[in-house]
């Protein structure tokens, strides 16, 4: 059995990569595929399964992207109501990746459909839990993303996250380790650990959420109290993983042209065209073209231009070093 967090800076994200005798699994995508595919290849292995936690409001998963590469079914938990082909899988649904399995556990909280995947290995023993924005290292999920939309409050949805934790997360083993979506710097909980990976057993000794600490009611108000307003971009996003979207190829294809002095220019004069600026700190200093905003590659170069761009359709002129360009 092989399980590899694929964790990407900029965005505080984990994408998982499971393997087992020929077969693999990848759990929560970016929309980039080419290492889940490349991992796969090296081994000369099929990707069975494409598992989402839940429809993300900070990133666009690559689950739609991946299951027409690979030709496998994309796995949602219960109550998930996306616009495409899917299986929606019951609480506690039993998926076999060689010799491994992974088991369903609905934990709505942070969004209704929120789910955490069990992997159990070759002799059936618990081994590790995907646990999504259901639970951080240090943290849960905050309860605000989805309500907007639904006819629940952020109370509701927080109370159901506590009941979540303590009847489906804390009763597993403590030696089991806790895979997480996001680790410190993301805006999907308020105060992450900047580890990525942790025992069960450890968490329950330092997350409020799991150690004890807290009634329901006392948890639903740390939880709701003081939340930071959410990235204007998120809804975008979560209507994006919901119905799908664009192949990046294509993407790709239809944005990264060349422009002459001459056609920037004219590019620049017209109404809701933006102008990234996404060099070095010092070339930007050496000279930059007039009205540009600057955020550098270096960093946490999504989550300020998810921040800052408030359209997602928002027409782009993108000043870069070559080579840099995708």
């Amino acid at each position: 059995m092989i399980v590899k967090q694929l964790y990407t800076g900029c965005l505080f994200q984990g994408a998982y990569y499971i393997e087992s005798n020929g077969e693999a699994a990848v759990i929560d995508p970016l929309r980039e595929v080419t290492e889940y595919l490349s991992l796969a290849k090296s081994s000369n292995s099929k990707i069975k399964y494409i598992f989402e936690t839940h429809f993300h409001a900070d990133f666009i998963s690559g689950h739609l992207t991946l299951s027409k590469k690979t030709n496998s079914p994309i796995i949602f938990g219960p109550k998930a109501n996306p616009s495409f082909d899917c299986i929606i899988a019951s609480d506690n649904q039993v998926f076999k990746i060689g010799d491994v399995s992974i088991t369903v556990i609905h934990t709505p909280g942070h969004t209704l459909e929120s789910t955490c995947y069990l992997l159990k290995d070759e002799n059936d023993k618990p081994y590790c839990l995907f646990t999504g924005d259901t639970l951080f290292l240090g943290d849960v999920g905050r309860p605000d993303l989805a309500q907007k939309s639904l006819n629940i409050t952020k109370e509701e949805l927080a109370g159901t996250l506590y009941d979540s934790i303590q009847n489906r997360i804390s009763v597993l083993p403590d030696n089991i380790l806790i895979y997480p979506a996001h680790g410190a710097g993301s805006a999907c909980g308020k105060n992450m650990m900047k580890e990525t990976v942790d025992t069960l057993g450890n968490q329950k000794i330092v997350n409020y959420a799991l150690n004890g600490s807290l009634s329901r009611t006392e948890f639903v108000k740390e939880l709701t109290n003081d939340l930071p307003n959410p990235p204007v971009y998120f809804p975008s996003n979560v209507k994006l993983n919901q119905e799908g979207y664009d192949d990046f190829e294509l993407i790709l294809k239809n944005s990264l042209n060349p422009l002459s002095v001459d056609k920037f220019k004219d590019l620049m004069s017209l109404k809701d065209v933006i102008i990234l600026d996404v060099r070095s700190q010092n070339d930007f200093r050496k000279g930059f073209v007039p009205g540009s905003i600057f955020i550098g590659l270096k960093g946490s170069f999504a989550p300020w231009v998810g921040s800052i761009i408030k359209d997602i359709n928002t027409k782009l002129l993108l000043v870069c070093d070559k080579g840099f360009e995708e």
